[in-house]
C-alpha cells in the first residue's frame, strides 16, 4: 500500500460564536492521504472544506487531534517551523489568485522560492519552465491586470509548483471561472500533479472536477465518507 504523506487523526475543530454557543465544524475525523494521488473533498457551503483544508496546510490549528505529514505531528512545529514547512512542501491555490499586482507573471510564480531564500538568477529558468508548462511563457512580462481569469489561475498553479511541493492544496481552483476555462484549468492541474507524482487535494463544488479524481470524498456533518457521482 502506498505511504501516507499527511494524515490526519481525532481532528476536530470547534468555534464559539458571538453568543458563547460551541459550532462543531470538525468532528474527530481519521483519514491517511497517499502520495501522488489526487482527492477531492466536497460538501456544502458551511460544511468545514475550507476549514479542513487550512488545517491540513498549518494555515490554522486544530482544537483537539493531530495531522501527520510523512509521519512528523505538524501541530508540535513552533509558528517558524511550521511557516518554513509550508513554503517547503505545501503549495496553495485558492478561487481567488491571491497574484501581486504591481508584479509580472514570471516574479509572480518566483515569490514562493525567493521567500526560500532563493535568487532571482537561480529561479528565472525553473518559472519560466513552469509558465511554459501552463502555456503561459509568452505572457511572462504581462501584470495580472493584463491576464485573463483563466491566466491568472495558471500563474497561481504555477507558484504553487516552484518549490517542487510534496502536497498542493486547492481550495475552489476553478470556482470564478465559466465552465470551458475551469474544466481547462482543472485538467491541467491534474496533469501536472500526476505527472510530478504531486499529492492534489481539491476542495470544490465542481461535481465533474470532483468525479475525475482518484479519490472522492464528502464532508458532512463534520465526518468525511466516500463520495460517487449520483
Amino acid at each position: 500500500m502506498t505511504e501516507a504523506i499527511i494524515a490526519i487523526e481525532k481532528l476536530s475543530k470547534h468555534y464559539i460564536d458571538g453568543n458563547g454557543c460551541k459550532l462543531e465544524i470538525l468532528k474527530g475525523i481519521d483519514y491517511e492521504f497517499r502520495k501522488s494521488e489526487s482527492v477531492s473533498i466536497v460538501g456544502s457551503s458551511g460544511s468545514g472544506k475550507s476549514t479542513l483544508l487550512n488545517l491540513l496546510g498549518g494555515l490554522d490549528r486544530p482544537t483537539s487531534g493531530d495531522v501527520r505529514f510523512l509521519g512528523g505531528n505538524i501541530n508540535d512545529f513552533s509558528s517558524d517551523t511550521l511557516s518554513d514547512w509550508r513554503n517547503r512542501h505545501i503549495g496553495f491555490i485558492f478561487q481567488a489568485h491571491h497574484l501581486m499586482p504591481d508584479f509580472s507573471a514570471l516574479e509572480n510564480v518566483m515569490i514562493p522560492a525567493m521567500i526560500a531564500g532563493s535568487s532571482r538568477q537561480q529561479l528565472t529558468g525553473r518559472a519560466e519552465r513552469l509558465l511554459d508548462q501552463v502555456g503561459l511563457l509568452d505572457r511572462a512580462s504581462h501584470k495580472p491586470s493584463q491576464l485573463s481569469g483563466g491566466e491568472q489561475q495558471r500563474v497561481a498553479i504555477a507558484r504553487a509548483l516552484i518549490n517542487a511541493p510534496s502536497l498542493i492544496l486547492a481550495d475552489e481552483p476553478t470556482g470564478n471561472l465559466d465552465n470551458k476555462t475551469g474544466e481547462a484549468v482543472g485538467n491541467l492541474l491534474q496533469n501536472i500533479c500526476r505527472e510530478r507524482q504531486t499529492t492534489l487535494i481539491i476542495v470544490t463544488h465542481n461535481t465533474g472536477l470532483a468525479v475525475s479524481m482518484d479519490c472522492r470524498l464528502r464532508l458532512f456533518d463534520g465526518k468525511l465518507s466516500g463520495f460517487q457521482n449520483g
